[in-house]
């Protein structure tokens, strides 16, 4: 499911509300703050630990209590990958977390952190292949190339580029060219923004600013925005948290997309209702041959189900493309092998499927 609505980050737990954890879920209530991201790892050690005790559980209670989700966030150095991603690991299995962002800033613009960042998302996704992932990065990868963004991203449900207008006044500019550069990029993932709300130095994130980012991330249709960060924005801007706690976020989710309904489909493990959405004639397409019709379709998809993925779920990831095209990433995993690079092209005729290009690799369970 898309997570939707208004979330916060926290740092430290023992600086917000005095470490009251009722105090923050009774406020994220109150906010109508649908969910929270919390600090719960740096590096290869767990966080929000004082005098060997964790903070975070309780939290987690409290805010579970009130029907908020919780999400970790995890700083990454890229320096102990495997270490790292086992420190993940535990803590999303510790914790039982809804979602899990990973903080990738400086360390990964180093040489040589795209096999780093290979082999801890390969690590993570092997213990929680269907778990939700974010990165939160910088808002332009253009200015931050030497990140391994499409290592991180293959293996990501969402792109949570933290969209900091400090030292500037513009976050409606800025957020329109952080959306517009990574839709440009592949692979793509649905963006949830992170906003400024905090004050540094003399700068500070002021209340017609933040307004200004909610309406924009709205008016992108994106599902979600959060924001940065908790203690600092209840200590120092108390107008912008009311600006944030008031704004009445409404997302409606758009009607499935064909490559949507496909996916689902294919979950459903019903070659009848897989074939409804192809028409009678459709052509289906793959490197070893091309087959055509309803027939030779169902024989294909029986074949994928039954002898090269079986019991597999899939995983919708992105798509892009309106009127006749489509183009869209998936994922699978089965016991038999899983699927790390779907990428398929749909050419529709009257909403049904006319052609149907796709390319993947099986790869060991």
């Amino acid at each position: 499911m898309t997570l939707q609505g208004k979330g916060y980050f926290i740092w430290r737990i023992w600086a917000c509300e005095n470490g009251d954890v009722n105090a923050i879920a009774n406020l994220a209530h109150q906010a109508n703050f649908t969910h929270v991201l919390i600090k719960v790892a740096d590096g290869a050690f767990s966080y929000n630990l004082v005098n060997n005790v964790d903070l975070v559980p309780p939290l987690i209670a409290a805010l579970r209590q009130k029907g908020i989700k919780c999400w970790g966030w995890h700083y990454i150095y890229g320096n102990e990958p495997i270490s790292e991603a086992d420190k993940a690991i535990q803590r999303i299995g510790q914790l039982g977390l809804d979602g899990y962002a990973l903080d990738v800033e400086g360390e990964y613009k180093q040489p040589g952190k795209d096999a780093a960042a290979r082999t801890f998302m390969k690590r993570l996704r092997s213990a929680y292949p269907n778990f939700p992932i974010a990165l939160c990065s910088y808002r332009y990868p253009t200015y931050h190339p030497q990140v391994p963004w499409k290592e991180f991203l293959e293996q990501c449900d969402y792109n949570m580029p933290q969209v900091y207008w400090e030292q500037a006044h513009n976050p409606a500019d800025q957020l329109r060219r952080s959306v517009m550069e990574f839709q440009a990029m592949t692979p793509f993932r649905p963006i949830i923004p992170v906003g400024s709300a905090y004050r540094s130095g003399s700068w500070a994130a002021s209340p017609t600013e933040v307004l200004d980012f909610l309406t924009t991330a709205q008016s992108l249709g994106l599902s979600a925005a959060n924001f940065w960060e908790w203690s600092n924005t209840r200590k120092y801007l108390p107008e912008v948290w009311n600006i944030i706690c008031n704004y009445p976020w409404a997302y409606t989710p758009p009607s499935a997309d064909i490559s949507q309904l496909l996916i689902q489909a294919l979950n459903s493990r019903n070659l009848d209702a897989i074939l409804a959405l192809y028409l009678p004639d459709a052509v289906h397409v793959n490197a070893a041959r091309t087959v055509q019709g309803l027939m030779a379709l169902r024989a294909w998809y029986d074949n994928l189900l039954n002898q090269l993925l079986p019991n597999a779920t899939f995983t919708h990831l992105a798509y892009s493309g309106q009127g006749s095209a489509r183009w869209f990433t998936w994922r699978a995993v089965s016991p038999r092998g899983r699927v790390e690079n779907g990428s398929d092209t749909l050419g529709l005729y009257q909403d049904k499927i006319a052609y149907h290009y796709t390319s993947f690799t099986i790869l060991p369970p």
